[in-house]
């Protein structure tokens, strides 16, 4: 893993979320993740920034490697002070939406990872963390 460092993607606009998930891509390459892992991440990365920029207006993602003794991974970091989420656990149940979109992206965000955390605080933002192992 060596000469790999991690990425803070500032989102603003549709063309930092491209960016933020080609990061990913990337960096999930140089892991050794496989193709359908890459993809993965990649729309996982998509979700959470689209999110950002739809709840929030602005935020960030942090892209980061991960060596715990053998195992290598990826941690995203997405974070911002939105007006956070009203009802977490509704929020995470597949079809729920508060913008009339498909409800898919955090619980397949959840379904697609293998850790994932989310902290929100009604007024404050929300922090959603996930890892993905190879």
């Amino acid at each position: 893993m060596t000469g790999l460092h991690s990425y803070n993607i500032t989102i603003y606009s549709e063309a930092d979320i491209v960016t933020a998930r080609q990061i990913g891509r990337n960096l999930s390459k140089s892991l050794g993740f496989g193709t359908i892992m890459q993809s993965r991440i990649a729309t996982t990365i998509s979700e959470l920034a689209r999110n950002i920029f739809l709840y929030a207006g602005h935020g960030n993602v942090l892209i980061e490697p991960l060596e715990e003794g053998e195992r290598v991974g990826l941690r995203i970091i997405a974070s911002d002070s939105g007006p956070g989420i009203e009802d977490v656990r509704k929020a995470l149940e597949d079809g729920y939406s508060t913008s009339g979109a498909l409800g898919a992206g955090l619980p397949g965000v959840k379904r697609m990872m293998d850790e994932f955390s989310l902290e929100s605080s009604p007024g404050e933002g929300t922090q959603v963390v996930v890892i993905k192992w190879r």
